[in-house]
């Protein structure tokens, strides 16, 4: 997570190339209340000029300035689980990254800065779970310059979000939920919030993207937007020409420390109810299986039998996890969780973490060619590297069609075991060569990895290997599915099949 100290309010704030707010920058989320705000009294459309004048009236008196103290840590924030997953996500997308602000020390104490709206009369507001994380102080200034200490009612980290109540001597003017899932690409919205403590800001832009992943956690789902939003605007409003709140502003990716118009935002829609559920309950324990999973991509489905490149493939179960004690198997593609379908290996993580756990579910498979249900007791999330999450997995299970798989196979020695650090229950084969333009290689492929099965059965040699994979093609399958350890981990790799 990027971060920014705060030495007093006025300060600038300086940040680094993901700025997902505040810990050590606050950048606020949003999310909903179980008491329903009024709406924007807007007349629902813009005057003549195009002006969102009516609009920021009945919106910006609703809008805070959240100010925390902190005790000052000195770890780069390089190293945040959250920078991190931004990392990923831009190289992945080929985007160089920005270079990170340096940190500032010196002083036991640090400030950080967000924003936040208000969502009932009493004083209830919403922000970013980040931006009060590890906070002994939280301040809350009102658009008239009220400044009012606030109350942590609840913080959930998974979905970022935290709500505060403040104690004001009358009621509060408030902001209404809108509808998020009904906005489109091209969509006119604002985003109104505290930028760098300057005061209450307003920028116009476009929805630009919808469904933005970038990986730090089970909830992402973001709006992408080109109106500017900077460090401490995280946790403001983004609302709609109603006036309503679609979003909640969230993260820039910046090369600079400024917006460049790539902005991030939380759809209003997700955060409704994770709101409600931290006003009444002050907390969210969210349920886990204990898998590791990555995409069904074509080549998988074709290896398995699926009629379509959908599901979470299981590429790893944990011992004595719910997964584990209900039977689930590595290999098995999960197609649905209850009622509902898992399309995306995002899916299942999103329709797991809102399992409530102990409660008991039916967890849908494929496996052996067939659809097969499992009797789940879901967990909870007191480990959270036991949820279900996507398992980053490099290039692997992407794959051209080749002719041929074009790897060279060698049996497991004892030598090997020793260089290759392998326990001595691992079973298998040994990739020793492969061929760059071949398929193998394509997919990921690399010397040294393990053959631990091919198409869900386990092999125990080369020999075992060269059958299955014989077999894989006698039966008309057009490609092969293969367990690779790498590293002590487990993951799958599909291999096509070309036509010659």
């Amino acid at each position: 997570m990027s971060n920014i100290l705060r030495k007093h309010r006025a300060a600038a704030l300086v940040g680094a190339a993901i700025v997902l707010g505040a810990a050590s920058m606050p950048f606020a989320l949003s999310s909903s209340s179980t008491a329903l705000a009024a709406p924007a009294e807007t007349g629902g459309i813009l005057a003549s000029s195009g002006s969102f004048a009516s609009v920021v009236d009945a919106d910006k008196p609703a809008v805070v300035t959240i100010t925390t103290t902190m005790k000052a840590t000195n770890a780069s924030a390089d190293n945040s689980p959250m920078d991190e997953q931004f990392r990923q996500f831009f190289e992945q997308q080929g985007i160089p990254l920005p270079h990170q602000a340096p940190q500032q020390h010196g002083s036991q104490h640090a400030m950080a800065l967000g924003s936040g709206f208000v969502i009932s009369p009493d004083g209830v507001i919403v922000t970013n779970n980040h931006v009060i994380d590890n906070a002994i102080d939280i301040k809350v200034t009102l658009d008239d310059g009220t400044e009012l200490p606030a109350k942590l009612l609840g913080a959930d980290a998974k979905s970022d979000l935290a709500v505060l109540k403040v104690q004001a001597p009358h009621p509060l003017s408030t902001i209404a939920w809108g509808d998020s899932d009904k906005l489109k690409l091209g969509d006119q919205i604002l985003a109104i919030g505290n930028p760098f403590g300057i005061g209450t800001t307003v920028t116009a832009g476009i929805v630009s993207a919808r469904g933005r992943d970038l990986h730090s956690g089970p909830y992402d789902d973001f709006i992408q937007i080109d109106a500017p939003i900077n460090h401490g605007n995280s946790g403001g409003p983004l609302v709609d020409r109603d006036g309503n709140v679609v979003g909640i502003n969230t993260a820039i990716y910046s090369p600079n420390g400024g917006s460049v118009g790539v902005g991030f935002a939380i759809p209003s829609d997700e955060a409704k109810t994770i709101v409600a559920k931290l006003q009444k309950d002050g907390s969210i324990d969210h349920g886990y299986l204990g898998v590791q999973i990555q995409p069904v991509t074509q080549d998988v489905a074709d290896a398995v039998g699926l009629s379509k490149p959908e599901g979470a493939l299981v590429a790893a179960v944990s011992d004595g996890t719910p997964a584990a004690h209900a039977g689930v198997k590595i290999g098995d593609i999960v197609t649905a969780v209850g009622s509902e379908n898992v399309k995306t290996p995002k899916d299942l993580s999103r329709l797991v973490a809102d399992l409530s756990p102990g409660a008991k579910e039916t967890v849908t498979v494929w496996r052996g060619g067939k659809t097969v249900d499992v009797n789940v007791t879901v967990g909870g999330n007191e480990d959270t590297q036991k949820q279900a999450a996507v398992e980053s997995s490099g290039d692997l299970g992407q794959a051209a069609g080749q002719p041929s798989l074009g790897i060279g196979l060698a049996d497991l020695t004892p030598d090997i075991r020793q260089q290759l650090n392998l326990p001595h229950g691992v079973a298998g084969a040994l990739v020793a060569n492969v061929k760059p333009d071949k398929s193998a290689a394509a997919a990921g492929i690399q010397p040294g990895d393990v053959i631990v099965s091919v198409n869900d059965k386990p092999v125990h040699d080369a020999r075992d290997v060269k059958t299955a994979v014989a077999d894989a093609g006698k039966s008309g399958r057009k490609s092969v599915l293969l367990l690779i350890e790498r590293g002590g981990n487990k993951t799958f790799v599909a291999v096509p099949f070309a036509a010659a």
